[in-house]
């Protein structure tokens, strides 16, 4: 992995914690710790410095420039399914339902969605296809 963690700047954190509580679960992440300035995310028993935390900027914080865009590996569809449903379900927007992206590759499963705070998010999981996958 060429990144050690990543941290998004959000105005209620409150909020930010109450989706991503929500949306991260299906993909194997949990809140590993959290205060009134941040919250931290990573797989279940992870020590160390979280993989991926929200922190909070209040009103100040503007929203990303459109090219920002981070995208979650999911384990299979049905978590990139769940991702999808439980995002929007705490309040994210969709922003290009779960199915096969063939333009980036056959194999490429993803779901797409803006958290509260206008950031782009993705679950994403790799399928092998063609003869590579009838062989495992």
């Amino acid at each position: 992995m060429p990144f050690d963690h990543l941290s998004l700047g959000v105005r209620d954190l409150g909020r930010s914690v109450a989706f991503y509580d929500a949306a991260l679960v299906p993909l194997g992440l949990v809140r590993l710790s959290g205060s009134a300035r941040s919250a931290c995310y990573g797989p279940p028993g992870f020590e160390g410095e979280a993989p991926f935390a929200v922190i909070a900027l209040g009103p100040d914080a503007t929203p990303p420039e459109i090219g920002l865009h981070v995208a979650f590996a999911a384990p299979d569809r049905g978590a990139v399914d769940a991702f999808h449903a439980a995002a929007v379900a705490a309040g994210g927007v969709d922003d290009g339902p779960p199915g096969v992206r063939a333009a980036y590759d056959p194999g490429y499963y993803a779901a797409f969605i803006v958290d509260p705070d206008g950031h782009r998010l993705e679950a994403v999981v790799h399928e092998p296809v063609g003869p590579r996958a009838s062989s495992k």
